[in-house]
């Protein structure tokens, strides 16, 4: 279904269009054993050269196991729905030239354009944990962009297998519409949270929703994989917006429109703003070294110019030995400059672009893990509640997905310009 040649444009000379851009949160750039074919921490949508969206046409009702079989090997798209032992609906669909599909999971079998799998918390710096059993669905959602403009996008549960078949166990949650036409939900569900406002300094977090089969908005199920399904909300639509968050439980990915990434700052600019903080010459105010966030291409090795801080007051210090309590946490320090106590850790500047709301300077850390990033930045992720577990909520730091805490989930950094 995809190959890395279908990214190239239609016409030699023709810029490819572009829809969005997915990028996975937890990442800091890049996965950390770096991005490999269709597993990466970043994907882009572009306009295919020639079509493969689908759309619904014929339902059959059918009440055999082998009449069910014949139509799903007829070599086209369908959704079975599993209604008993003798009785399946089977909704065939047929080609649709105005729109192209990208489907999304955890399979790395040919129809998963975007491999996914499970976000571990503060993975930079952890390279050999592993999921032992993955919630992320095989073939977990689909995205359809309309070919023609304003290229709107929209997302559904469940990706098409192999076989072109989505399959609907008994036990999976379904259900008939007024309308007549077959819904369900996916075991774990496609859950979509909207920021009000867009994807700017302003916006404030939505509600999170469950995405249907076919596209429909629900309210959360009780819990994550519950039988019952939620409420319908006619009022909402599956259509992405810049700076919707998609989260397939296990991973949760950001949308980010070709439009929205025209005005968010680019890896070369964070790299200009770390540099501008260098070439400033912080201190450390007790060892008066000059402090330095080291390059991009760096970003997981502690080095010996490194700032570090402490969370509770934000003041920036080299490293050093000292400001145990003994009445302390291990990591908690005493900071020299305003005997303030609280986690003590090197700061991290956040490379990814794609989380950045504005092109602001990187004053503000994320506690506990110091990822670095401009001020609008942090205070719009310190306040989004993204999904943890079965139904939890917590807000987490895009670049690692570390827990935050803390009296706000972030805190303004005091550097010590030079003495001379």
């Amino acid at each position: 279904m995809f190959s890395p040649g279908q990214e190239e444009p239609c016409a030699p000379n023709k810029e490819p269009v572009k829809y969005g851009e997915l990028v996975v949160l937890g990442y800091n750039g890049a996965l950390p054993n770096g991005d490999r074919g269709r597993r990466k921490s970043r994907f882009a949508l572009y306009k295919r050269p020639k079509a493969n969206g689908v759309k619904p046409s014929t339902v059959h009702v059918i009440s055999t196991p082998q009449a069910s079989k014949a139509i799903s090997c007829k070599g086209q798209h369908s959704i079975s729905y599993t209604l008993s032992r003798n009785q399946t609906v089977v909704v065939e669909y047929t080609h649709d030239k105005d729109t192209d599909m990208f489907q999304v999971g955890r399979s790395t079998e040919s129809p998963i354009d975007f491999v996914v799998t499970d976000t571990i918390s503060g993975s930079q710096n952890n390279d050999e944990a592993q999921i032992t059993q993955s919630t992320i669905s095989r073939f977990a959602c689909r995205i359809v962009c309309d070919r023609n403009e304003p290229y709107t996008a929209r997302i559904f549960a469940a990706g098409f297998d192999s076989s072109k078949n989505i399959f609907l166990g008994e036990k999976a949650a379904k259900w008939k519409n007024p309308d007549g036409h077959m819904d369900g939900l996916t075991t774990n569900g496609v859950l979509v949270m909207h920021p009000r406002g867009g994807f700017t300094e302003e916006s404030q977090p939505g509600i999170w929703r469950e995405i249907s089969v076919c596209g429909d908005v629900y309210t959360l199920r009780e819990t994550r994989s519950a039988q019952q399904r939620g409420k319908l909300v006619e009022s909402e639509t599956n259509v992405l917006q810049d700076g919707s968050l998609i989260d397939l439980c296990g991973a949760t990915l950001l949308w980010r429109t070709a439009d929205g990434l025209f005005h968010t700052p680019t890896q070369k600019h964070i790299e200009a703003l770390r540099q501008e903080i260098n070439a400033a010459r912080p201190q450390c105010p007790v060892g008066l070294n000059t402090l330095a966030f080291p390059s991009i291409s760096r970003k997981e090795v502690v080095e010996e110019k490194q700032p570090w801080a402490y969370l509770s007051c934000g003041h920036v210090h080299g490293y050093h030995n000292w400001g145990h309590r003994s009445d302390a946490e291990a990591n908690e320090r005493e900071c020299p400059m305003c005997r303030t106590v609280g986690p003590y850790v090197p700061l991290w500047l956040g490379c990814e672009a794609g989380f950045y709301v504005d092109a602001g300077p990187p004053t503000h850390a994320f506690t506990p893990c110091g990822h670095v990033c401009s001020e609008k930045s942090a205070k719009y992720w310190a306040q989004i509640p993204l999904p943890h577990g079965t139904h939890a909520f917590h807000a987490a730091c895009p670049f690692c997905a570390t827990q935050l805490g803390g009296e706000h989930n972030c805190i303004r950094l005091i550097f010590q310009g030079p003495v001379d």
